[in-house]
């Protein structure tokens, strides 16, 4: 049975965490995270579950206990956004190459400066060359069934890779949206106990972790992750399948929406997705063959996937909550553009910065987008370079 109720992102990752009942959470605050450590100490005050919290002087000690909690066999879980992220940055790194399957719930919000605390992805795709698996929502009921499937997928034999379970934030970890949660007894037997089968306090075991690696050996354990991330793909489908048989639920590596006979496409990742949507529906009342691609798994990129999906476009826009300041667009136009080329797509393209520090975005914005890639496959107007969506300015880089 299913139980339909109201809450906010971080109430619904919150409530994941007492239905799997990790061993342990090592946290520190930082807005707009903040709350997911202060529910799970409150339902750990309340006897609800029995997971062991360690309240750290910092995010950088946050992932380092979280590691060596991993490192020791237990399941392990913590939660951050921005900042927060930026100072557990060398241990990132670290928990990847070590190979251990811990999650992390991470409320997307813009790096300083200038200081906000408002959504941008800068956070996540900065991190995006770390080794760890990101998945994304678009709202919380999403937040909370990725959340779900997180272990599975971080502890599965083939991949024992972190996992990074994004959000926007306020947008949707601090909104209240209709939601549907699943039986406590159902989720348990999903996501099931975690029994690691080399782990440091293991009787008898004999093994390292986070050993300095000299150049004959290093590049092959590189290899090795990069490995384990490809086979992550299948992992993800495969967990999305049995968790879509017990609760109804559908997940993929992405999700077209009116995709199928698209000509103007837009590709984008989050809370957008959903003002997208209801910009398609309005185009094609109108007779527009518009369509959307909300990316769900950035790593693994699924180029392949993505490339054949928009092969027949007449034109697509990537849409960006992160500069990357390469002075050719943000971090999702790079690699979608790189899965059309090797696709041999012939659509014109577009790279849109937008939403950055919480800019917000209208259903008429997108359906200004929609309108732009009209006219770029007309040839009616050319971008020199990636425009900004809703930028005030004179300059001519907005869209």
């Amino acid at each position: 049975m299913s139980i339909k109720t109201r809450m906010s992102g971080n109430e619904a990752v919150a409530h994941a965490i007492r239905q799997i009942n990790p061993d342990v959470m090592p946290a520190f605050p930082i807005t707009p995270s903040t709350e997911i450590p202060q529910f799970v100490a409150s339902m750990i005050a309340n006897g609800e579950i029995d997971t062991e919290f360690i309240p750290v002087e910092s995010e950088h000690s946050a992932m380092s206990a979280a590691m060596g909690a991993s490192a020791a066999g237990a399941r392990a879980v913590t939660a951050t956004s921005s900042c927060g992220m930026a100072l557990m940055w060398e241990v990132l790194y670290v928990a990847a190459s070590s190979r251990l399957p811990i999650v992390m719930a991470l409320v997307n919000r813009g790096l300083t400066g200038p200081l906000n605390i408002n959504a941008e992805h800068s956070d996540s795709m900065g991190a995006r060359d770390s080794g760890w698996i990101q998945i994304y929502a678009e709202n919380n009921q999403e937040v909370y069934d990725n959340f779900l499937q997180a272990h599975r997928i971080a502890e599965h034999k083939d991949v024992h890779l972190p996992i990074m379970v994004c959000q926007d934030g306020f947008i949707t970890s601090h909104a209240v949206q209709n939601i549907v949660l699943w039986e406590d007894e159902l989720i348990r037997n999903f996501v099931g106990e975690y029994e690691p089968e080399h782990y440091l306090l293991k009787e008898g075991e004999s093994m390292a972790v986070g050993p300095y690696a000299l150049s004959p050996y290093c590049m092959e354990a590189k290899k090795a992750q990069a490995e384990a991330m490809k086979r992550a793909k299948q992992v993800i489908l495969d967990v999305a399948g049995e968790f879509e048989k017990i609760t109804g639920q559908h997940y993929g590596l992405y999700e077209g929406y009116r995709l199928e006979d698209a000509e103007y496409a837009v590709v984008a990742i989050g809370s957008v997705c959903g003002t997208a949507k209801d910009a398609v529906d309005r185009l094609r009342d109108r007779g527009v063959k518009a369509g959307l691609m909300k990316i769900r798994v950035f790593r693994p990129f699924p180029g392949d996937e993505i490339g054949a999906a928009l092969k027949n476009c007449r034109a697509v826009a990537i849409m960006d909550r992160a500069e990357s300041y390469s002075s050719q667009g943000g971090p999702l136009g790079a690699e979608v553009t790189a899965a059309m080329y090797r696709a041999k797509a012939v659509a014109e393209t577009v790279n849109i910065m937008y939403g950055l520090s919480g800019r917000d975005v209208r259903v008429a914005d997108m359906e200004h987008v929609y309108e732009s890639l009209q006219k770029l496959a007309a040839g009616e107007i050319r971008y020199p370079e990636y425009p900004y969506l809703g930028l005030r300015s004179a300059s001519g880089d907005e869209l």
